[in-house]
């Protein structure tokens, strides 16, 4: 379903931040595309190497991801049941995923324990404590905006990612199933993102900006740990 399908179900509150969230995913792709890294991938200049370099600086943010995920459900109290329920079916189904992500770096020839070891640059860094600190406030359904951009990507740009990889490294999908997957998988994750932020919003208007803002904050973080991948 797309966005502009969505937005059609949504209350008008919902529509409303659903269409500043939009705005947000447009600048953060403009991000993406001046990273380095990416640019390469973009004209078909992208190495083995570039490749290696991109998995190891995801892992950090991958194997993080379940921790934020699981810490903003302990954070929410009785009365958000839902959310925290939802929350933590999202975290079980990826706490794993950085065991894919291992196999891909295995699979274009690199060490396992290269990609274990591997420091996170200043990105996954900053991008690590403002989603830890944020899941540790009460009730943070804020970090609906960090789902929307994380999800986001995997829905809108991973299979694109992984389909480019194949043909300019000459690999099959053997060397792609993390991003694969996401490809596949997250537009299920934000269906129940749009349910949550419909529901939530309309009983407290004062959410959006949060929501927006987080978002804000994530996309442009989570950019930087791609810009950032030589610097740890």
């Amino acid at each position: 379903m797309t966005a502009v399908q969505v937005e059609r179900e949504l209350s008008p509150a919902a529509q409303e931040v659903l269409r500043e969230l939009l705005a947000v995913w447009l600048q953060f792709e403009r991000l993406l595309n001046r990273a380095p890294l990416l640019r390469r991938l973009e004209q078909g200049t992208f190495t083995v190497d570039d490749y290696k370099k991109l998995l190891r600086n995801l892992r950090p943010q991958v194997i993080e991801g379940s921790r934020w995920i699981t810490r903003a459900a302990s954070s929410f109290t009785a009365e958000f049941s839902e959310v925290r329920s939802v929350v933590i079916s999202h975290a079980m189904d990826e706490h794993r995923d950085y065991e894919m992500l291992e196999q891909d770096f295995a699979a274009v020839g690199g060490d396992p324990q290269e990609i274990r070891n591997a420091p996170r640059n200043i990105g996954s860094e900053a991008l690590a404590g403002f989603l830890m600190n944020q899941a540790s406030l009460p009730n943070p359904l804020d970090l609906l905006g960090a789902m929307f951009i994380i999800e986001g990507l995997g829905e809108k740009m991973a299979s694109r990612w992984a389909e480019r990889i194949k043909e300019q490294l000459l690999t099959g999908p053997e060397t792609v199933r993390f991003l694969s997957y996401h490809g596949k998988n997250d537009d299920v994750h934000l269906d129940k993102l749009y349910r949550l932020l419909d529901e939530y919003t309309a009983k407290d208007p004062a959410l959006g900006s949060r929501i927006v803002k987080t978002a804000r904050v994530v996309a442009r973080l989570y950019a930087l740990q791609i810009e950032e991948v030589d610097n740890v």
